[in-house]
């Protein structure tokens, strides 16, 4: 059963029904591959690394906020630096890659150029199956980067290829979208207040 599986007669009712089905999604991530992407990350900002993200539609959004919330919030009050790149926000080399290749190779012929053994993708699709952003994850995981999924529905392939996959248990998109947005800013500020001075927590906005 998907949702939603009926019509609601108001906005009201179906916000109660859909922030039910948001807590239960958030819920089911597994939290141990939760800390296993922040270590990675979070080893990336303190080594040098650069960080590439990627994802279409919604998840193209998600990653250009990554960009932001990581590279400027989690080096904020903070002896890291994020090299964050999205792989989703280069429109005129996404646009001539998909129009003299192919769009399947818009994410990983961005990669072949930029990326380096120890870099890290991170890939954002609720299916999991979207094949440019799966020939991405392929491609970085040959070649000696670290992947992170962010999938829903059943994962899908990108899940397969992932060091390290945060799956939703959800059958919405919003619902999925939203998660993983929340993802990317819990994996941002955990980072972030990890390497604070202890009395600028409190004290800073998040």
């Amino acid at each position: 059963m998907t949702f939603p599986d009926h019509p609601f007669s108001d906005a009201g009712s179906f916000a109660d029904a859909y922030y039910e089905r948001l807590a239960t999604a958030a819920a089911s991530v597994d939290r141990a591959a939760q800390t296993k992407a922040a270590a990675i990350l979070e080893a990336a900002y303190r080594g040098g690394a650069t960080v590439y993200v990627c994802g279409n539609g919604g998840s193209a959004a998600i990653a250009n906020t990554f960009v932001c919330d990581h590279s400027k919030l989690v080096q904020t009050d903070t002896p890291l630096t994020a090299r964050v790149v999205s792989l989703s926000a280069n429109v005129p080399m996404m646009t001539a890659i998909a129009n003299d290749a192919a769009y399947d190779d818009v994410f990983v012929y961005q990669l072949q150029t930029f990326g380096r053994p120890g870099d890290v993708l991170v890939t954002v699709s609720a299916s999991g199956d979207s094949e440019n952003v799966i020939r991405a994850a392929a491609w970085a995981r040959d070649n000696g980067l670290h992947v992170i999924a962010l999938t829903g529905f059943a994962g899908g392939r990108t899940g397969g290829l992932a060091e390290v996959h945060l799956h939703v248990n959800g059958d919405n998109y919003g619902v999925i979208e939203d998660t993983h947005q929340s993802l990317m800013h819990i994996l941002a500020q955990f980072i972030r207040q990890a390497h604070m001075p202890e009395d600028l927590v409190a004290a800073r906005k998040f």
